[in-house]
């Protein structure tokens, strides 16, 4: 069955950097886009990142442009979030999504405060 597996959350000072992972199986990774997503208690969640299965182009929120880079390495069925210059409002609680259907990881804290 599909399972995706975050990991690399935590505490953070505001402009600090973190880097999130998040590992899949059961299903070929590389044929699929893959997503991130952030949750705050009492907010929808909202996506921050998108990555194409191919050739990799990519797609930010305009909150974290310049600031976070999504990548993915197809080898080790794993999609990257690099976080960088964080700030308060970055704090959430991060999913990684798949593509075509429901399917997320069970989400890792991010939590940024001096």
């Amino acid at each position: 069955q599909v399972q995706l597996v975050e990991s690399g959350g935590g505490w953070v000072q505001p402009g600090g950097s973190l880097r999130l992972s998040c590992v899949a199986s059961g299903f070929t990774f590389s044929n699929y886009g893959m997503n991130w997503y952030r949750q705050t208690p009492g907010k929808e969640r909202e996506l921050v990142a998108y990555i194409s299965s191919s050739v990799g182009s990519t797609n930010y929120a305009d909150s974290v442009k310049g600031r976070f880079t999504i990548s993915r390495d197809n080898a080790k069925n794993t999609v990257y979030l690099q976080m960088s210059s964080l700030k308060p409002e970055d704090t959430a609680m991060y999913y990684c999504k798949r593509n075509a259907g429901a399917y997320w990881g069970q989400g890792t804290q991010v939590t940024v405060s001096s």
